[in-house]
């Protein structure tokens, strides 16, 4: 699958949500976490990502974003838990670095 999209949810440092998509993960956190991405973000960092999705699509990405947005906080908590439970283990792989690994020709040495 080739990535384009993703959704994204967002713990922030007061302990709410924010959920958002984007087409380049690693530089969309970075613009949150330096107060430069969503208005709701800006005072509430730092940010931590707590669940997404990768899409091929980004008008998915977009759909998927609204569907997570009608969530009640305790459908939200509740996606992040099950999405933690999944990823245990896994614990500093992020979306792009596995889609690297998996997609990068071996080093040549």
């Amino acid at each position: 699958m080739a990535v384009t999209a993703w959704t994204y949810i967002l713990k922030c440092a007061d302990d709410s949500f924010y959920i958002g998509w984007t087409n380049d993960l690693p530089r969309r956190l970075a613009a949150h976490n330096a107060g430069k991405g969503a208005r709701y973000t800006r005072g509430r960092g730092p940010v931590q990502p707590v669940y997404w999705e990768e899409f091929e699509e980004y008008r998915a990405a977009q759909r998927r974003e609204w569907q997570l947005k009608q969530l009640s906080r305790k459908e939200k908590e509740s996606l992040v838990s099950r999405f933690t439970e999944e990823r245990r283990g896994q614990e500093g792989v992020w979306p792009w670095e596995e889609h690297n690994a998996k997609t990068s020709a071996p080093a040549c040495g």
